[in-house]
């Protein structure tokens, strides 16, 4: 559910960081309030609040997603299938290789195999003590790379690196039809309505900026290759951008659902792919660009797309 609290003067100013104000709007330990910052489940003006240091003013108003039972992640049992790639691993993070559909993380309905789960039961078994803390998410029937913290001080730094756009992140995305511009930017404000559908805006009021960049890989018939670049990461960016320009991704059930549809493209996923991920080591500084290689769907749709449309 969602818990909606305003600060108010009777909340002193040392207590008014976003944990201290969590801890006073659900009563519960520290701990719980840094879990549900670190899960993204607090925002304040419809922005999701990453850092639980940051001071608020007096007459926020803060929206938790909190589920008053708290959530148990159970143990993977040992004969589950694990269904993820790790594609880097050091003692400060690991990045892994999401398939499509897995959830991230858990929801409020506390599903226990996710893909976090499947990553701290991994880390149980070879490197105890060390977290899976979520840095940024991919959609369900999105595949592609992920970062997880193993500790909530470097999770801060990666998630600080995100939020000022110093990532560089790589999609491939097969969409339907063909897109008539060799490359493009789409900026503008995403709103959420209430079935939570993703929305865009012209209004800065109504919603989140968020920016993607798009380039022509190739093209077909009906079907075009596209390179994604985000600038932000907001939730179901590019599947609501896409699907407003006109060319929504294939098989994509929720935005553009029926142009989304293509014989070529029986799964049930979207043609979406995090494919690279260009990020600065929140210890060494070191920049690293990790590479997750194209889902098998993918390969067989790109080897079906015959011939090459004349344009």
């Amino acid at each position: 559910m969602i818990v909606q609290f305003t600060v108010t003067e009777q909340i002193p100013f040392p207590a008014r960081t976003v944990l201290g104000v969590v801890q006073a709007a659900l009563k519960v330990k520290r701990t719980v309030a840094q879990q549900l910052v670190h899960e993204h489940a607090v925002s304040c003006r419809g922005r999701i609040l990453l850092h639980g240091h940051q001071h608020l003013q007096v007459g926020d108003m803060l929206e938790i997603d909190y589920a008053p039972q708290p959530i148990k992640i159970r143990t993977i049992k040992t004969r589950q299938v694990q269904r993820f790639e790790i594609v880097y691993d050091d003692a400060d993070f690991v990045v892994v290789n999401k398939p499509a559909g897995v959830l991230t993380v858990p929801t409020t309905k506390g599903e226990s195999n996710t893909l976090q789960s499947q990553l701290r039961g991994w880390l149980n078994r070879q490197q105890p003590g060390a977290m899976a803390v979520c840095v940024h998410r991919l959609d369900r029937l999105v595949s592609g790379l992920l970062v997880f913290a193993k500790t909530y001080p470097v999770a801060d730094l990666l998630r600080t690196q995100f939020a000022s756009r110093k990532p560089q992140r790589l999609y491939t995305a097969f969409v339907s039809g063909q897109v008539a511009e060799d490359q493009g930017t789409i900026r503008n404000y995403l709103a959420t309505n209430e079935q939570l559908t993703r929305y865009s805006s012209d209004n800065p009021q109504a919603g989140e900026l968020a920016i993607t960049h798009y380039r022509v890989i190739e093209r077909w018939r009906d079907i075009t290759q596209l390179e994604v670049r985000l600038e932000t990461g907001r939730r179901n960016q590019i599947r609501v951008h896409l699907a407003e320009h006109g060319h929504p991704i294939l098989g994509d059930p929720r935005y553009g659902p029926e142009e989304a549809q293509h014989r070529l493209w029986p799964y049930k996923r979207i043609a979406l792919h995090a494919e690279t991920l260009s990020i600065l080591h929140p210890q060494t500084g070191q920049l690293l660009r990790l590479v997750a290689p194209w889902p098998q769907e993918f390969r067989d749709l790109k080897r079906k797309l015959t011939p090459r449309a004349q344009t």
